[in-house]
C-alpha cells in the first residue's frame, strides 16, 4: 500500500508509553501472567468431548495421520491441521493433559502479541492494552482451558499471522509475501473454518484505513481467499449436518426466527465482553418466538446501532469498522447456519473468541483516546492496571472450574440451573463414578427440562436400573426408542432392566437388537455374553466376550468372563491366558481374584484357588463370602489350622 494515500485518521500516533515496549518483552510478560491465571486448570482432567479431539488409538500411527488428512469422518470434525497438531502432541506427552493445556496457553499468548503487533502496524492507539485485554479476559477461559478448543487458539494464531502477513504484503506487493499470507490463511482454514471470515475482515480494515475499497489493490488479491473460505465453509456446514447431526427439530427455525436469534446473540456476546459475570460452560437454550414482542428489540437495536455507526462514519469510521468486524466474525455462530452445539444452547463463550478481537481493539483505542484527551498519565495507568488485574483474577477463578467435569458442570449449574445438558452430563459422570443416587437427581432434572431427548431418557433409565427400579426404567426406554428407533444404547439398557427383572429371554433379544443397531457397542456384547453364560450357554457366550475384548482391549471383565466360559466348557488351558491378562489389567481387584478362585475350585484346582483367595483377602478382607470359601478350601486340603485362623479372622471382623 502506498503510505501517501493514508488519511489523517490513519496517521494517528499511538498514545502512551506501552506502544514502545518491545514485542518480545510483552510476550514474556503475557506468558508469565497467563501461566499464573491458568495455573489452577493446568493439571485438570480431560473434559466433555476432549476425548473426541485428542488422538484416538486408531489414529496414533503414521497411517492414522494419513487418515486425518484424507478420510473425512476419521476425526470428530474435518480440521486436519488441528488434528495433526494433536497427533504430534500425543507423540510427545501421550494422554498427559498438562501438555495440551500448556500448549493452549502458549497459542493464546502468541495470539495476544500478534494482535498487538497488527494494531501497532496500523497505528491503532492503545494496541498493547487491547492485546492485554484479550490475553486475560475471562470470556477467553473456555477456549484456553478446554483442550478441545485448541481449534480456537491455534486457528486464531494462524488467522492473525495471515492478517499480519497481508499488511506486510500491502506495504510491498511482492509475490512471496502474498504466498506467505495465503499459506497462513489456508492453515487457519484447515484448523477451524470460522477463520473464513478473514478476507471480509481485511476489506473492512482497508475501508477503515482509506475510506474506500479498491478492486485492484484490495478486492482482487483477496478473491482467491474468498473462494477458499466459501468452499471451506460450505464443506463444514455440510459435514455438521450429515456427519455430526446438525439437523432436525432443534434446528427448525424460520428466517424470521433466525434473524431474531442473531440480534439477541450479538448483544449477549457484547454484554459478556463488557461485563464478564455469570459465565457458564453451557447457557440455557433460549426459546425463539416471533410472537413475543420484546425479542424484536434485539435485532432492531442492532440495526439501529449499525445505522448510527454508519452515520457517524462521516466523522470517524472506527465504530462502524468495529461493529462490522465483530458481527462479521460472529456470522457463522449467529444462527443462520446450523452448528451442532445449538442443540444445547445458541451461545457459548468459545464462539466469540475470534470475534472479540475487534471489540478489544476498539476498547484499547477508546482508552488511549481518553489519555490523549486530558487524563493524567498516572491515573490512566492505574485504571488500566486495575482493569487488567480484575479481569485476570476473574479469569483465574473461572479457570478453576476446568479441573474436572464434575466441578465444571456443578459450576455451570450455579449460573445456569436450567441447563439440561449440564444436568445430563453431570448425571453421566456421577454414574460412571458409582454415585447413582446423586446421578439420579440430575438425570431426572435433565428429562424434565428436555423430555424429548432420547439420550437423557436412557441416562435416567440406566440410573433407575442401578438403584433397583427397573420397572420404572422400561417405560422411559420405550419413549427413548420411539424417539430414536435404532438407538442401540437404549436397547442395551432395556436388556439390563429385563435381566434385573428375571426376564432373561427378552433381555437376550434386546441385547441382540442393540448389537444389530450398533455392532461396535462393547457393552451390548459383554451383557449378551454374561446373560447367555448365566443361562448356561457358555459356548454361545464366548464369541461375545471375544468381540468385547477385540473392541476394547483393556476390558478386564470381558477378559475374565471369557476365561470363565472357556473353563466351564472344559478348555481350562485356553482359559488361563485370559485370567492372567484380566488380573494384569486390574491387579488390585479383590473381586476378580475371588471369582478366579471359584473357577479354579470348580475345576478341582484347590491349591491354586487358595492362592487367589489369599491374594483377594489381602486386598479386601471384607469381601462377602471370601473368608468362608477360603476356610472351606483349606479344610478340604487338610490345612485345618489355617482354616481355623481364617475363621477366627472372620469372627473377629477382619
Amino acid at each position: 500500500m502506498n503510505p501517501s494515500k493514508r488519511s489523517s485518521q490513519d496517521e494517528a500516533k499511538p498514545a502512551g508509553g506501552t506502544e514502545r515496549w518491545p514485542i518480545g518483552g510483552v510476550f514474556a510478560g503475557v506468558l508469565v501472567a497467563l501461566l499464573f491465571v491458568y495455573l489452577p486448570s493446568l493439571r485438570g482432567d480431560f473434559l466433555w468431548d476432549d476425548a473426541g479431539h485428542v488422538t484416538s488409538p486408531a489414529l496414533q500411527s503414521w497411517s492414522g495421520l494419513w487418515r486425518i488428512w484424507f478420510e473425512p469422518g476419521a476425526t470428530q470434525q474435518y480440521y486436519p491441521l488441528l488434528h495433526t497438531a494433536f497427533w504430534l502432541e500425543h507423540r510427545v506427552w501421550g494422554d498427559a493433559t498438562v501438555g495440551y493445556r500448556l500448549v493452549n496457553v502458549l497459542w493464546h499468548a502468541i495470539s495476544a502479541c500478534l494482535l498487538i503487533a497488527i494494531l501497532r502496524r496500523m497505528a491503532v492507539p492503545g494496541a498493547t492494552f487491547a492485546g492485554l485485554l484479550f490475553a486475560v479476559h475471562p470470556v477467553c477461559v473456555e477456549s484456553v482451558a478446554w483442550i478441545a478448543e485448541q481449534k480456537n487458539t491455534l486457528s486464531t494464531l494462524f488467522y492473525l499471522a495471515a492478517a499480519l502477513a497481508w499488511l506486510r504484503f500491502e506495504e510491498e506487493r511482492l509475490p512471496r509475501r502474498y504466498v506467505v499470507a495465503s499459506a497462513w490463511f489456508v492453515a487457519a482454514l484447515l484448523t477451524k473454518t470460522v477463520t473464513a471470515t478473514l478476507p471480509a475482515a481485511l476489506l473492512v480494515v482497508a475501508w477503515w484505513r482509506r475510506g474506500r475499497i479498491s478492486w485492484r489493490d484490495d478486492a482482487r488479491p483477496l478473491a482467491p481467499w474468498f473462494v477458499l473460505g466459501v468452499g471451506a465453509g460450505l464443506f463444514t456446514a455440510w459435514f455438521e449436518r450429515t456427519g455430526i447431526g446438525a439437523h432436525g427439530a432443534d434446528f427448525a427455525l424460520g428466517f424470521v426466527e433466525r434473524g431474531l436469534l442473531a440480534g439477541r446473540v450479538v448483544w449477549f456476546y457484547l454484554g459478556k465482553l463488557v461485563w464478564p459475570t455469570e459465565l457458564a460452560f453451557f447457557y440455557p437454550r433460549w426459546v425463539i418466538d416471533a410472537g413475543v414482542w420484546w425479542q424484536w428489540l434485539f435485532p432492531l437495536a442492532a440495526l439501529s446501532a449499525i445505522g448510527a455507526a454508519a452515520w457517524w462514519s462521516r466523522r470517524d469510521r472506527a465504530p462502524l469498522a468495529v461493529a462490522l468486524l465483530f458481527g462479521g466474525s460472529l456470522f457463522p455462530a449467529l444462527g443462520f447456519l446450523n452448528v451442532y452445539p445449538f442443540v444445547f444452547s445458541f451461545v457459548a463463550d468459545h464462539f466469540q473468541y475470534l470475534a472479540s478481537l475487534s471489540v478489544f481493539a476498539g476498547l484499547g483505542a477508546v482508552g488511549a483516546r481518553a489519555v490523549r484527551d486530558g487524563a493524567k498519565p498516572w491515573a490512566s495507568w492505574s485504571v488500566a492496571a486495575i482493569v487488567l488485574v480484575v479481569l485476570g483474577a476473574l479469569a483465574r477463578a473461572q479457570s478453576r472450574h476446568y479441573v474436572d467435569v464434575v466441578t465444571l458442570y456443578r459450576a455451570t449449574l450455579e449460573n445456569s440451573p436450567e441447563s439440561w445438558v449440564a444436568h445430563h452430563n453431570l448425571a453421566s459422570e456421577l454414574a460412571a463414578r458409582g454415585d447413582h443416587q446423586q446421578a439420579l437427581f440430575h438425570a431426572e432434572r435433565a428429562v424434565a427440562l428436555k423430555p424429548d431427548f432420547a439420550e437423557a431418557l436412557n441416562n435416567l433409565a440406566d440410573n433407575l436400573v442401578h438403584v433397583g427400579r427397573a420397572h420404572e426404567a422400561l417405560a422411559l426406554l420405550e419413549r427413548a426408542s420411539s424417539l430414536q428407533p435404532r438407538y442401540a444404547e437404549a436397547a442395551n439398557t432395556t436388556g439390563i432392566a429385563l435381566a434385573q427383572l428375571g426376564r432373561f429371554d427378552e433381555a437376550i433379544e434386546s441385547f441382540r437388537k442393540a448389537i444389530e443397531f450398533q455392532p461396535s457397542l462393547v457393552g451390548a456384547h459383554f451383557n449378551l455374553g454374561f446373560t447367555l453364560a448365566g443361562r448356561g450357554a457358555f459356548s454361545d457366550a464366548i464369541p461375545h466376550f471375544q468381540e468385547a475384548v477385540r473392541l476394547e482391549p483393556e476390558h478386564a471383565s470381558a477378559e475374565l468372563h471369557w476365561g470363565i466360559a472357556l473353563a466351564l466348557t472344559g478348555r481350562m488351558s485356553d482359559a488361563r491366558p485370559h485370567f492372567a491378562r484380566a488380573l494384569r489389567l486390574e491387579p488390585k481387584s479383590a473381586d476378580m481374584r475371588q471369582t478366579y478362585g471359584r473357577v479354579l475350585a470348580t475345576v478341582g484346582e484347590l491349591d491354586a484357588a487358595v492362592l487367589q483367595w489369599y491374594d483377594a483377602l489381602h486386598l479386601d478382607p471384607s469381601l462377602p463370602g471370601l473368608q468362608g470359601e477360603l476356610a472351606g478350601a483349606l479344610r478340604r486340603l487338610g490345612r485345618v489350622d489355617e482354616a481355623r485362623q481364617v475363621e477366627a479372622m472372620a469372627v473377629g471382623g477382619g
